[in-house]
């Protein structure tokens, strides 16, 4: 398995289905729980490993998720309240590199992450199926539809716990 893609890598679509929309809904929706069921009872020094041979310790993954989900619910914002808008992109690997990154109490995150959820639950529940097929334009991606966010961050947020998860696994921590 390669660790880097514990689930396998992103696999575009270019329209949801009504039923693999809803499926991306409840997953991003259930990230918040997912990953604080993933990280729960583990230690500083745990807490500080790479998920896998010079990637990311446990910690900044779980900053990361929040970096990348506050950007996502801008962007659809954006998306939603503007003509094809360009978004920014981020410098990911270097965020993580940051000392909010790598010294503050994943709790911070999660508990961040819940509320962000909690509002961009409400938000995807509430939009009309013509509404997935708005667009944004990311400099490096190209254009995108609410859709294409839908699907990518729905696996961005199984793809992390993954990197959690099976971490776990492989080191025996219960």
């Amino acid at each position: 398995m390669d660790l880097r893609y514990p689930i396998g890598e992103y696999v575009p679509r270019a329209a949801l289905t009504p039923h693999e929309r809803a499926a991306a809904i409840a997953d991003i929706s259930a990230l918040p729980q997912k990953l604080r069921d993933a990280v729960a009872g583990l230690s500083r020094e745990q807490f500080d490993t790479p998920y896998r041979p010079g990637g990311w310790t446990v910690r900044q993954v779980v900053h990361h998720v929040r970096d990348s989900h506050l950007n996502s619910y801008v962007r659809f914002k954006l998306a939603l309240t503007e003509n094809e808008p360009t978004i920014k992109p981020y410098e990911e690997a270097r965020w993580a590199e940051l000392a909010d990154s790598r010294e503050t109490p994943v709790e911070v995150s999660l508990a961040l992450l819940e509320a962000l959820h909690h509002r961009w639950d409400i938000l995807l529940r509430s939009l009309r199926p013509e509404d997935f097929a708005r667009r944004l334009r990311h400099p490096e991606r190209g254009t995108m539809t609410l859709d294409d966010m839908a699907g990518y961050y729905a696996w961005h947020s199984r793809h992390h716990v993954a990197h959690i998860t099976s971490l776990r696994q492989r080191e025996g921590w219960k």
